[in-house]
Order: C-alpha cells, then structure tokens, then sequence
C-alpha cells in the first residue's frame, strides 16, 4: 500500500507537470473545414477569381464563421470545465496519498508497540500478567498488582482497537484513490476530446477566413462591426443604459483594473494569462486578482454566483451572453464591456449589448 501511495505521487506529479500533456496546441493542419463551411468557401474563391464578393456573400460567410467560433467556444468552456475537474481530482489524489504513507507510519509504530509488549511478557516467563498476580503471597502486591493489570488490559485493548481502526482508514483511503483516480482519468478523456473539437471549428473556421483576398477580410471586418453596431444601437435605444446607475465597489474597481490591463493581448483557449485569456479566463484572474475567487468557466460562473438585474447591473459585474452561457464579458461602465471575443482577436472593449444577453452575475454580491 505504500509503495502504491508513492506511485500516485509520482504519477500526479507527471500528470500536472506544464507541457506534458493537454498543452494548447496550434490548428491541426490535417483538419478540414465541414461541408458547408468548404461549399461557403470554394463559392468565395471562384467568385474572387472572377467577380467581387457582393456583401450578401461575406453576410453570409460572417454568419458561417460566427457558428464555427461559437462551436469553438462551447467546446473551450467544455475543456476548461474538464480541467477544472482535472485539478480538484489531482489535489485530492495527492491529499489521500499523503494519508495513506502517514497511516501506514502510524501502522508501523503500533507494530512495534505491540511487539514491545509481546517481549516484556516472554521476558515475564511467558506467563501474563494475571498469572503472575495469582502466585503472588504478598496481599499488598496483590492489590497493586491488581490495578496493574487492569490498566494494561485497557491499555492493550487500545492498542487493538487502534491498530483496527488504522487498518480500516488505510483501506478506506485506498479505495478512495481509486475511485478518484477513475474519475481522472474519465476527466482526462474528456478534455482530450473537448480539445478535438475546439481544433476542428477553429480550423474550419481559419480555413474558410483564408480563402478571402485581402479586401474581402477587410469587408468582412467591417461586415462584423456593423452587426456588433446595431446590436448595440438596439441595446441602448430601449433606454436601458438610463436605468444602470450602480458604482463600482473597492473590490470591483480592483477586477475592472485588471481586466482592461489585458487589453491588446490575443485570445486563446484555455488560457488564463499572464500572456493570453480566453474568454471565461480574463474574468476568472480579473476577479481573483481583486481577492475573490470565482468559477472558471462561464457556464459556471452562471450557476453558482448571484444573479443580477440588468438594471442594476454596476462595473464588475460580469454579463453572460448566448442561450447556453458559452461567453462571460466584465462591464466596465457606460455600457461597455471587456471581454477576449474568440480565436485571431485580442482582449478588447466591447458593447455591452452587442450580443444575446443571457442575464448578470455579481462575483461581490455579499
């Protein structure tokens, strides 16, 4: 058992080890694009090859690459749940581990205890202790040796009952490493299979980008920007930013601090600084770097902090867009949000109403 307990050491500290594996890697050149994102694609190849690319045809591509980087993050906030996972079952491993080689320690030193006892009575004649009281003639040897005996009974059975309960807590432990060790491994699965996703959309989606001639992408940007615009326009024009009056706390300013710090630093999945973020990563480290340590990933930070009205919504808070959580931006005020929007984009400001609106969560409630 202890041998085992040093080879789950071992194996942790291989598994957490940077690079080893799980690293994030480039686009998978062997990936291709899926039918329709080919068919998009080729039909704005021969069209650059003969006539312009109206707008409608780039509408149409913009549309397509929003789907891929939308897929792409679902599958990011699947990964870092997955790692998330990955880390809490690691620790735990590593916590039982150190249990086991303590236990058996302690094991160890009852042995030998019990083994000292053992020895004093063959020094004894072999006989126990009760024998030698019975043969004794003096009365007041035989009261105190009375007592005696009845405190190494007690003492003996003690040391019984605790060797038991060692033993017990030792197999307890052990099977408890085992199951969390499934569970890791069932957790690494996931992750890996999470990361096939997230390669496949994004280069899907680089593939379809890069079929487009300069001032195509140029157009296509722009194309990108007006639909963010009008989104924003609508957002605004329910006069929804007159009713969003709450201030910051000392905490909140902290996280806003940090947050609009990254900006000019590129997206990347997984990434939760100090180089790159992703989406749920920026506001994860904006928040525990004002003292607060919040969910990872932004389905999660949905389910587990304290929801807000959007009325009352105040610099720090952090907006959760799309039906199925898959993005987290942090408001900043004045209707501005920053968030790291997806793949090939860096951390920047945002309207805060430039996309679907799922509703806001307060890190600071309390």
């Amino acid at each position: 058992m202890l041998t085992a307990a040093i080879g789950v050491v071992c194996a942790i500290t291989v598994l957490a080890a940077p690079g080893t594996a799980f690293a994030d890697p480039g686009p998978s050149p062997s990936a291709t694009a899926s039918p329709s994102a080919s068919g998009s694609a080729n039909a704005s190849a021969n069209a650059s090859a003969d006539t312009p690319v109206t707008n409608a045809e780039l509408e149409a591509v913009r549309k397509k690459l929003a789907r891929l980087y939308r897929a792409a993050a679902r599958a990011t906030e699947e990964y870092n749940a997955a790692e998330e996972k990955a880390k809490k079952q690691n620790a735990e491993i590593v916590r039982l581990a150190k249990k086991i080689v303590k236990g058996e320690e302690k094991l160890e030193e009852l042995k030998k205890r019990a083994g000292a006892a053992a020895a004093a009575q063959y020094r004894g004649g072999g006989l126990p202790p009760e024998a030698h009281l019975m043969l004794s003639d003096d009365p007041q040897e035989f009261l105190e040796g009375t007592d005696r005996v009845r405190q190494g009974q007690h003492a003996a059975k003690g040391l019984l009952g605790e060797m038991t309960r060692t033993q017990e807590d030792l197999e307890r432990y052990a099977g408890d490493a085992q199951a969390r060790w499934r569970k890791l491994e069932a957790g690494r699965k996931a992750k890996a299979k999470a990361q096939k996703k997230i390669e496949k959309q994004i280069a899907a989606a680089e593939k379809l980008e890069s079929t487009l001639e300069k001032e195509e992408r140029e157009r296509l940007a722009r194309l990108e920007e007006q639909a963010a615009e009008r989104a924003q326009s609508a957002w605004l024009s329910s006069g929804i930013l007159d009713d969003i009056k709450g201030e910051a706390t000392a905490q909140g300013k902290k996280a806003v601090a940090y947050a609009t710090a990254q900006i000019g630093k590129p997206y990347k999945w997984g990434a939760e600084g100090p180089k790159a973020y992703d989406c749920s990563g920026l506001t994860s480290q904006a928040w525990l770097s004002a003292g607060r340590g919040i969910p990872r990933t932004s389905q999660e930070q949905w389910k587990q902090l304290e929801h807000v009205d959007i009325r009352q919504m105040r610099p720090g808070d952090l907006i959760i867009y799309f039906d199925d959580a898959s993005h987290v931006g942090m408001y900043v005020g004045n209707g501005t949000i920053v968030h790291a929007p997806r793949p090939g984009r860096t951390v920047t400001l945002a309207g805060a109403g430039s996309m679907p609106v799922l509703g806001v969560v307060r890190p600071d409630a309390d």
